[in-house]
Order: C-alpha cells, then sequence, then structure tokens
C-alpha cells in the first residue's frame, strides 16, 4: 500500500488513539502504530479501497493479539494495574488542533480502567462505535464479525461498563474540585474534605512492584486520607506539585529529585472524587 508522509500524519494520531484506549499503554500503542504502517506497505493497492478502513484494521487487530496473549495477562502485575498516565501537553501525538476530537471521550484513566473489565473484542467494538464512531459494518469488517454480532457485542460491553456513565468530563469543573481537594488537604481542613470525597472512595495504587505501593486497593474516605498524609509525611524536602492535564483531565504531577515520581489521576461523579488512582510504577512515568 502507498503511504504518504500526509497519509501518515493524517492516520497516525488516530491509530494511536486506537492503539492508547485498547492497551492503556502509550509504549506498546506506539510501536503497534509502527508495525501497522510496516505491514500497510507489504499490500497490494490493488486490494485497498479505503486507506483508513484498512489501516485501522491492521492496528485493531495486532491490538486483539496483544490483548489476548499470555503475555499481556496482568495475573502476576504486583499490585492494582493503572493504565500509563498520558501527559497531553507532552504528547507529539496531540500537537495539531484538529486531533482534539481524539482526546474528547475513552481517554480518562478511570473509563480506561473499567475497559479492563471487558473482553477483547468487547474493548474493541466500544471504542470503535462509541468514541471513534465507526458504523456496525465497519466494525464488522474490522474484526471479521456479523454486524448483528457487533451489536450484540456492543450492548453487552455498554452493560458492563454502566457504572462509569456518570463521569464528569467538564474539565474546569473537575479542576475547580481538585483545587479545592488540594487547599483542604494541605489545610487538613475534614470539613471541606468530607464535602469533596465520598465515603466509599477507593484509591488504587500502582508501583508495578518497582517501587513500594500499596499492593491491595485502598477503601473508605479515613483510609484514603490516612495513605496519602502518610505519603506526604515521608516525602523528600524537594517535593513539589502541579496540576496537568493527563489523560484529558486534571490530574496531580508529583516530583521528587527533579523528576516525576507519580500522577494522581480522578473518578469524579456528582461533583464528588469516588476514586484515585497513583500511578508510581517509573516505567509508566514520563521521563521528562
Amino acid at each position: 500500500m502507498q503511504i504518504s508522509n500526509e497519509d501518515y500524519k493524517q492516520f497516525k494520531p488516530l491509530l494511536f488513539s486506537i492503539g492508547y484506549r485498547m492497551l492503556g499503554s502509550v509504549a506498546e500503542a506506539e510501536d503497534i502504530v509502527q508495525e501497522t504502517f510496516l505491514k500497510s506497505y507489504q499490500i497490494d493497492d490493488q486490494k485497498i479501497d479505503n486507506k483508513k478502513a484498512y489501516l485501522c484494521k491492521i492496528m485493531t487487530n495486532r491490538c486483539l493479539d496483544v490483548l489476548k496473549s499470555a503475555r499481556y495477562r496482568r495475573e502476576h502485575y504486583v499490585g492494582p494495574w493503572n493504565p500509563e498516565p498520558l501527559l497531553l501537553e507532552s504528547s507529539p501525538e496531540f500537537d495539531d488542533p484538529s486531533e482534539v476530537v481524539l482526546q474528547k471521550e475513552g481517554l480518562s484513566i478511570a473509563y480506561l480502567r473499567m475497559m479492563e473489565h471487558l473482553a477483547p473484542d468487547e474493548r474493541a467494538v466500544l471504542l470503535l462505535r462509541e468514541i471513534f464512531n465507526f458504523s456496525y459494518l465497519e466494525i464488522s469488517n474490522i474484526i471479521e464479525k456479523t454486524e448483528e454480532n457487533c451489536r450484540k457485542i456492543f450492548s453487552r460491553a455498554k452493560q458492563k461498563i454502566s457504572s462509569i456513565e456518570g463521569e464528569s468530563l467538564n474539565y474546569e469543573k473537575n479542576k475547580s474540585i481538585i483545587d479545592r481537594f488540594i487547599q483542604a488537604f494541605q489545610m487538613q481542613n475534614m470539613d471541606a474534605l468530607l464535602e469533596l470525597i465520598s465515603e466509599k472512595v477507593t484509591l488504587y495504587s500502582d508501583g508495578g512492584g518497582k517501587v513500594k505501593a500499596a499492593v491491595r486497593p485502598i477503601e473508605s474516605r479515613s483510609n484514603v486520607l490516612a495513605f496519602l498524609y502518610g505519603i506526604i509525611k515521608k516525602a523528600a524536602e524537594d517535593f513539589y506539585f502541579e496540576v496537568k492535564k493527563v489523560n484529558g483531565q486534571p490530574a496531580i504531577v508529583i516530583y521528587m529529585n527533579g523528576k516525576i515520581q507519580s500522577i494522581i489521576s480522578f473518578y469524579i461523579s456528582n461533583d464528588t472524587i469516588n476514586e484515585m488512582y497513583i500511578t508510581m510504577n517509573p516505567d509508566k512515568l514520563p521521563t521528562h
């Protein structure tokens, strides 16, 4: 298949967006984008009617292979698994304003974590249909199942992740909640914290066995706050943080020794923090 520089620029962000949402890994998504383009060069042009559809088919099916492979199963992962945070402002994939549409939905850490409850085919159909607006006919050609089957898979996937439907994606509103949370936390203003954090909040701490982290989810407001205050007590003197756009939503980026030490992302619903995701595994953190 003849892929021009223009084709590469046009389709790379879409392919990366599919790969990242399917796998929750920046590095793996980038690798499979390159594999997809390399494979496309080996295809006879005569057989290709639609470059975009064909590239999406290669990309999606390669992601399905990875998801189904033994090495991707997370049975042996130490502690909770969080998707790899994506700092949009530092990602070359999202430099062009025309690509903003690819950031909109299905990108939050909460959504990507919920995707873990889906079978690989369910994940592919849900993303292609709901996030990328592919028709059922196009999806059936991509994953090689009937349209009717794709509709059933989509319906099943939607039911499985219905609990995430109430997620707030209003960036400014969510940033205001995070700013208030930080202020209340620093001042140890319990009344404000009680208002901002759900009593049933759950914190998922991902160290991947590489750094010290909670090996089980931490549940309840009092336990989560105790855990966070414990981290602050042990923090290095040069500890500082910034609120940055991560996965399209405000998150707390924590720095120690001049580099990113962890990223805290949030699931906010009904103006309340319902889940927190602390990613500390150095393999998942940006190096700049």
